[in-house]
């Protein structure tokens, strides 16, 4: 049986970080839109650099984490 506490709580982290991710880039957009002379390539390329920054370090992170579990010899098998 599986436990749906995490599955759910994982979820619900995705959507959170993907909703707010949109809107900072959608800020950043709006205020670069406004005035301050950027062209909209170069709004754009920043926020795509920031969103590639943010799934690499989330990646990174994850690789770390895997290699510390591995380390203590953690159980990551499903039974």
């Amino acid at each position: 049986m599986i436990d749906w506490i995490p599955v759910v709580f994982v979820i619900f982290k995705l959507a959170m970080f993907s909703t707010c991710m949109f809107f900072a880039i959608k800020w950043h957009y709006d205020q670069g839109k406004k005035g301050k002379g950027k062209d909209l390539r170069t709004v754009l390329r920043a926020g795509g650099m920031v969103a590639t920054l943010f799934v690499l370090s989330l990646m990174g992170l994850g690789l770390v984490t895997f290699g510390l579990v591995r380390t203590l010899g953690l159980d990551l098998q499903f039974p």
